[in-house]
């Protein structure tokens, strides 16, 4: 366990084939529970990296954690693959309490960058050959590390903009005499609508051409994964996943808590509870994506009468269907440890019916979408070979969900990871090739028809379950306390893609660390590489199709 001191490097041949390329490199193990798991010191950290993902195939750095211990600071690197999501590994760098001096691992995996400037700004470990080792959240004149355990908490935090921002007066200060030479600097945001929240851009422009652009986040910054940590495991984090994701994807979220929670403490969950928890999962992931094509059309030809209108009506639709389930209509906190709060509501056919004239009269209404969008001359030239995301970067990037399966690669832990009642339901996984702004639309309104798919086989099977055996929730103690020091990082496919927890118990009823791993904080950070050398225009085209929710970019 983490709070061991290292011990020797295990044989070789002792060792699980996802860590067997770097044993040379390894100073001990650990236990994790999702997977196995070596130290390294922080100097082997990029040839551990490199050799686990060109020797084992571990081409997928989904997350980074760092944390402090009484004795030192450690950086936990989660990796998996893309062909197997089952196939994980993690390399855990300790550094001293005294000197938090780590090396980067961006020269390997470029989505190590924004998970390792996280890492210093909350934490205050520095990483060493960073590219750009800089605040992500926190402004630059930000004093200390807000989860450092020396921190002063009451200290002031007043800076004039200037001096936050100073960046941003060099820049303008050097762009020339005015005569038109040059290039120029142009805020976008953070209070936009073209920007979905409060997301900054920091841009530099030659002419009409994106030569730069810094995407500037921390501005809605919630502390929601230290607010989990002062929560109870069994009563006081599931309300907190919903969220993350104010665009309706809440019921994926609090899937990604309960399937870690309910795994770190050796919970099962009913077979009739798992095909609900499917159903309303399924449910929530289509009324997030009929935001994410309304909300698109209004960026790139300014739909706002038709596609968006169409879209928001559909939504109504369906959060009519989950109010009745969970009596909420966004907010749904519907999700409990080893199952759901309640069952189907009573009179149950006529919820079966309400669902059933919403997925009747769905094709038609998708269809009218198509023509208004895919079929439309204006979208397709503003989002045809723009914003291109080749499948290498993509990878590179940790890119996941619809922003990944758009650049062709099939990825999607429903299936590659199974989970829920995902494996035994008939439905597919949908990709596009082309990795443009195009793609990333298609996918959304392909998957659409996908979940639809999944929530009438799950009607067909709740329909005739026996009454004797509709067991909604199993037998979970009242109170939670996991073995001290019990690891474990578990995801799901949520709206957006990847979402992940990384928990640490320390024998206490409350996490001694939880860590979120937002699926569009790593989508996001893959802006710049496509939108560069591309048109003004086409970043706002770029950006929405990231569909990007600041609520879990910045937690």
């Amino acid at each position: 366990m983490s709070s061991q001191s290292p011990a020797e490097t295990t044989p070789t041949d002792e060792l699980p084939a996802t860590l067997a390329p770097a044993a040379h490199l390894l100073t001990g193990r650990e236990a994790h529970l999702n997977a196995p798991a070596g130290r390294v010191d922080p100097a082997d950290l990029p040839a551990a990296l490199s050799a686990l993902k060109t020797e084992a195939g571990l081409d997928h750095l989904a997350c980074v954690t760092a944390q402090q211990y009484p004795d030192r600071y450690e950086t936990i690197y989660h990796l998996r693959s893309y062909d197997d999501p089952t196939r994980e590994a993690s390399l855990v760098v300790p550094t001293s309490r005294a000197d938090p001096q780590s090396v980067s691992g961006a020269s390997v995996f470029r989505t190590a960058d924004w998970h390792e400037r996280e890492a210093y700004d909350l934490v205050g470990i520095e990483y060493d050959e960073h590219p750009d080792l800089r605040r992500i959240l926190l402004p630059e004149t930000w004093q200390g590390h807000p989860l450092s355990a020396e921190y002063d908490q009451d200290q002031p935090q007043i800076a004039p903009l200037r001096e936050q921002d100073g960046d941003i007066y060099a820049a303008i200060e050097d762009e020339g005499t005015g005569d038109g030479e040059g290039t120029m600097f142009l805020n976008i945001g953070p209070h936009h609508p073209a920007t979905h929240g409060v997301l900054h851009l920091k841009v530099t422009l030659d002419g009409e051409t994106v030569a730069g652009v810094d995407p500037d986040i921390g501005y809605i910054h919630r502390c929601e994964e230290q607010m989990c940590e002062q929560g109870t495991y069994r009563y006081q984090i599931m309300p907190y996943p919903d969220r993350w994701d104010w665009s309706g994807g809440g019921l994926c979220n609090e899937w990604a808590y309960a399937r870690a929670a309910e795994d770190l403490a050796d919970i099962e969950v009913p077979e009739y509870a798992q095909i609900i928890r499917t159903m309303s999962a399924e449910l929530s992931r289509m009324l997030a994506h009929m935001l994410a094509i309304g909300a698109y059309a209004l960026d790139v030809s300014g739909d706002f009468t038709a596609t968006f209108m169409y879209s928001l009506t559909e939504r109504e639709r369906i959060q009519a269907v989950l109010e009745e389930l969970t009596g909420q209509r966004l907010m749904f906190n519907y999700f409990r440890l080893g199952g759901v709060v309640w069952d189907i509501p009573e009179p149950r056919a006529d919820f079966f019916e309400l669902v059933r004239d919403f997925l009747d009269g769905l094709p038609q209404r998708l269809q009218d979408i198509h023509n208004l969008t895919t079929s439309n001359e204006i979208i397709q030239t503003r989002t045809i070979d723009t914003g291109v995301l080749p499948p290498e970067a993509a990878k590179d990037y940790g890119t996941t969900g619809p922003v990944a399966r758009g650049s062709g690669i099939d990825y999607d832990i429903r299936r590659d990871d199974p989970y829920g009642y995902y494996e035994k339901l008939d439905w597919e996984v949908i990709t596009e090739p082309d990795g443009d702004n195009y793609s990333r639309f298609l996918v959304r309104l392909r998957e659409v028809e996908e979940s639809a798919k999944i929530v009438e086989q799950c009607i067909d099977l709740l329909e005739d379950w026996p009454e004797d055996e509709r067991n909604i929730q199993s037998n979970v103690p009242r109170t939670i306390k996991p073995d001290d020091d019990t690891e474990i990082y578990r995801a799901v496919e949520a709206a957006k893609g990847e979402l992940g927890i990384y928990m640490r118990a320390d024998g206490t009823e409350t996490p001694a660390r939880f860590k979120i791993r937002g699926p569009g904080f790593s989508n996001l950070q893959a802006l710049p590489a496509m939108a560069t050398g591309g048109k003004l225009p086409d970043l706002i085209a770029t950006l929405g199709s990231l569909d990007t929710i600041m609520g879990e970019v910045d937690r």
